[in-house]
């Protein structure tokens, strides 16, 4: 009976094993064939004429690609700076630690809606008991991001409203702001009033989460994703100068804000999804009279170097992860 137990234990832990080797192989073919999707079934770019483009405008020069690389791999660098920073209120990790946690997560949410895979990827590292916070921490990290997106957006806007006849309909907008906060309004007396929770936690947990958050290690989040912003934007106004379009910096940041700002805002599949993203560039930059090809094909890149890169480097730590020892 006891050597009858033990097969059955070494044949469940050998079938436990196989479908998680099964599931980190879906992930990374599921990764590679969502890049693959959106670069060759491109309806508004053909992949031919991006990559023609690309060699017209000699995108492919060695000092070119040493540089647009720099400026990802310094984007990834402070947002791997700005996980490690802001995690370390629950855990401490290594650099090397966040490194994987954040690419690795990278992978394994890139085809998820908006990328909410990325909670539950970053929190499947920890033990149960730490999870749900790891989740928190992962939410005020996007919402640090988030904020200096809309902070130099609304500023980049008002500039771009300014600057260009852009055909706006402040009216419409009032009154859309004004419904729109007493709905707000509405909604957060009914949410306070009711115990409603979200992933187990109640929104009094949460509130309570975020009051007791280091503000030193809030102050150091948000300095890394102004950062991250400030590599990002300037890697876009890089793409535009290779492309021959004549722009100051100041003149660019209007533009490139204010896409960042609408592109935010707007409800998307994908985050950093090249259609959406494409369309909103296109609209905007119509006002500087930049052509499509030049926006769409930026935009492309921009995504290649800053998802499509760190996600395959990412999936080396998909296929390698190891449940925490302790939750096997």
């Amino acid at each position: 009976m006891y050597q009858f137990d033990m097969t059955n234990n070494t044949l469940l832990y050998k079938t436990k094993q196989f479908f998680f080797v099964l599931i980190k192989l879906s992930i990374v073919v599921g990764a590679f064939y969502f890049i693959y999707e959106k670069l060759t079934n491109n309806d508004q770019l053909q992949f031919s004429v991006f990559i023609d483009f690309l060699s017209e405008k000699h995108i492919f020069s060695s000092k070119t690609i040493v540089f647009l690389l720099f400026l990802s791999i310094s984007n990834w660098f402070f947002e791997i700076l700005k996980w490690r920073s802001l995690v370390s209120f629950v855990e401490k990790i290594t650099f090397k630690n966040a490194l994987e946690q954040s690419l690795g997560a990278l992978t394994a949410s890139l085809f998820t809606p908006n990328r909410i895979g990325e909670y539950g990827a970053k929190a499947i590292y920890y033990t149960r008991s730490f999870r749900k916070r790891i989740m928190l921490v992962n939410l005020l990290s996007n919402i640090l991001q988030m904020g200096v997106t809309t902070i130099l957006g609304i500023i980049g806007f008002c500039f771009f409203i300014t600057s260009y006849a852009v055909p706006i309909d402040f009216d419409k907008i009032w009154k859309l702001f004004i419904v729109g906060s007493f709905i707000f309004l509405a909604l957060a007396i009914v949410i306070k009033k009711s115990k409603v929770t979200i992933k187990g936690f109640s929104l009094k947990k949460i509130q309570g989460f975020i009051i007791s958050f280091p503000r030193k290690k809030l102050i150091f989040g948000f300095l890394f994703s102004l950062l991250r912003y400030a590599i990002f934007s300037f890697q876009f106004y890089t793409l535009l100068q290779l492309f021959d379009v004549n722009m100051s910096y100041i003149h660019a940041m209007v533009l490139i804000t204010s896409m960042y700002l609408t592109a935010s805002i707007m409800p998307s599949i994908f985050i950093f999804d090249v259609v959406i993203k494409g369309s909103l560039s296109l609209y905007i930059f119509s006002f500087a009279g930049v052509n499509a090809l030049t926006v769409l094909s930026i935009i492309t890149l921009m995504w290649v170097l800053n998802f499509v890169l760190p996600s395959m480097l990412g999936s080396f730590y998909v296929l390698n992860f190891n449940i925490p020892k302790n939750e096997d």
